[in-house]
């Protein structure tokens, strides 16, 4: 018998309602971001059990943009949401707007007056947050919480119609100062901002808090079940009184229910605290490769594959925990394995002269592209008299665990032939500046000849200089030098800030390279992964170090 994975702890809720209060067609899931930056790794995991819930019971998934802060979001966050979201193979329902609902919510809030149950208070916000207590004190009711009803809807109309000043009032559920739950005790469920919504212009002075809007909006789009992250549990009392208010026992009522938050070690995932990294010009932008944005994932040259992967690895959870990026780079070094073609450029460069190979000459040598896929086929390489090889692959003299070229031993030129260093020529301050070699005319990789089949131990990556191509390689390390930059209570996070995180460097290509367009990865061989970035021009390729070939950290940690 076939064995089924064993069910998540929020499929095994959705199963138990299929059982008991829902049919399958009830059923309908949302991904909610607010429009107020780029989404991040976190938001992957959302999208992922979200988007993968609709495809496991095939049931819609609205994508809705939680729109209700003019002073915060912007179309730039709308368009690249709706960029990312497709870009990681996921297709929503229907595209929704919270700023869609702002009639309705209004209307509600016009009848929670009418039924005393809203009201308006004049207070300043200093005022209101001390009233209402802490977790072990009570909270004192405002001087206003007995306002009359058409005294409300009056000062309600004028924060409306802009007649009162910013931040003269609010309004506030009446609910209960008492509550052991903070966030009973007369929520404000309306601001006023004079402000330009990015859909709705200057349309309305007054905007929804997101508690109000939440829930209401999942109503009225028929939302089955509304996952969020843990720090909403105290909210779930407060979405269910809202929904108590305006629901109809006749139409379907969404539930909430919490997930932990997945944090990743070595990076920051507050959209407060990326913006800013990005105002404060510590990175170029919110798709710079080194952020944790989907975007700059995929800058770095990371696949939605990978990324799904890795979200779908680590799963739902019920307790908030931190996830080491080690974990998502291995997910994108493992796919790039089978996806990636293998070519070779140098980082570090220093001269090879063949001495016995003729100066004029040029071979163009067979190269496999990628061993794991036997669909990829072979392309042709450039050989000369004079290559670049790595200086970390040229010692004058090391020991026998030292597989690379030394003086008088041989190694095999990846795809080539085998040389020998005979001699070597040095600078002022004693760098090898040149390796002077010889190589086996026999010894061509794959021509069959008894030369061709013999054993050394080393296996060298190189590019012909002569046809070479210059590139701009950016290696990245981590942006933070600690795996938890934002949890010291007495430091900024700014402080962990990896000051070594970008090192821009010029590196040596063979001439296939050309061929290559933006966003396409390769594997430099012994290198890593790397992908073209969107700095490209004709004149200059640029590349994004996106893993090494092993997790580099691993040692060091």
């Amino acid at each position: 018998m076939e064995e089924k994975e064993p069910l998540n702890f929020i499929e095994q809720i959705i199963e138990k309602d299929l059982e008991t209060t829902h049919k399958k067609e009830d059923l309908c899931f949302r991904f909610p971001p607010e429009p107020n930056g780029y989404l991040h790794i976190g938001h992957a995991s959302s999208i992922c059990l979200n988007f993968g819930l609709g495809l496991r019971y095939n049931a819609p998934v609205n994508l809705r943009f939680d729109d209700t802060n003019p002073a915060k979001e912007e179309q730039e966050f709308v368009d690249a949401i709706k960029r990312d979201v497709s870009w990681l193979g996921f297709n929503w329902e229907t595209e929704c707007y919270a700023s869609d609902y702002f009639q309705q919510l209004y209307d509600w809030a016009i009848m929670l007056i009418k039924d005393g149950k809203a009201y308006v208070d004049s207070q300043s916000s200093e005022a209101i947050a001390e009233q209402k207590g802490t977790p072990t004190q009570e909270g004192v009711d405002s001087p206003f919480r007995n306002r009359s009803v058409q005294e409300n809807l009056d000062l309600f109309e004028k924060m409306k119609t802009g007649e009162a000043p910013e931040g003269a009032h609010v309004l506030r559920a009446k609910i209960d100062m008492k509550s052991t739950n903070m966030l009973m005790r007369d929520p404000v469920i309306y601001r006023t901002l004079h402000k330009s919504h990015h859909r709705t212009g200057t349309d309305w002075k007054i905007f929804p808090m997101y508690d109000w809007t939440h829930g209401e909006s999942d109503y009225i789009e028929q939302v089955s079940h509304s996952f969020c992250t843990l720090e909403f549990l105290p909210h779930r009392e407060l979405y269910d009184w809202f929904l108590d208010q305006v629901a109809d026992p006749k139409k379907l009522r969404p539930k909430q229910r919490e997930f932990a938050r997945r944090n990743l070690s070595h990076t920051v995932v507050s959209k407060r605290k990326l913006a800013r990294l990005v105002e404060d010009g510590v990175v170029t932008g919110w798709d710079d490769p080194r952020m944790p944005t989907i975007s700059g994932l995929r800058r770095r040259g990371y696949t939605p594959e990978s990324i799904v992967n890795f979200a779908n690895g680590i799963g739902v959870g019920k307790r908030d925990n931190l996830i080491d990026v080690s974990r998502l780079e291995f997910s994108v070094r493992d796919h790039l394995n089978k996806a990636a073609n293998r070519v070779m450029a140098v980082l570090d460069p220093v001269k090879v002269i063949i001495t016995n190979y003729p100066e004029d000459k040029t071979e163009w040598l067979e190269a496999e592209n990628n061993q794991e896929d036997d669909s990829a086929g072979f392309r042709k390489v450039p050989f000369s008299r004079e290559l670049y090889i790595e200086k970390e692959d040229f010692r004058e003299e090391a020991n026998k665990k030292f597989f690379r070229l030394k003086l008088g031993k041989e190694v095999r030129l990846k795809n080539a032939y085998i040389i020998q260093a005979n001699n070597c020529i040095k600078d002022a301050d004693g760098n090898v500046t040149e390796i002077h070699c010889t190589y086996d005319e026999d010894s061509l990789s794959g021509s069959g000849t008894e030369a061709s089949m013999r054993k050394v131990k080393g296996t060298l990556h190189w590019v012909a200089i002569k046809e070479a191509i210059e590139i701009e390689v950016r290696l990245y390390d981590r942006l933070f030098t600690v795996a938890s930059p934002d949890t010291n209570k007495e430091k900024d996070f700014m402080e962990f800030v990896n000051p070594n995180s970008l090192e821009v460097i010029t590196a040596y290509a063979e001439p296939s390279l050309k061929e290559l367009e933006v966003e396409d990865k390769v594997q430099f061989q012994r290198m890593g992964y790397f992908t073209v970035d969107k700095d490209t021009t004709e004149d200059k390729m640029v590349f994004n170090k996106t893993v090494g070939l092993r997790d580099s950290w691993a040692k060091v940690e």
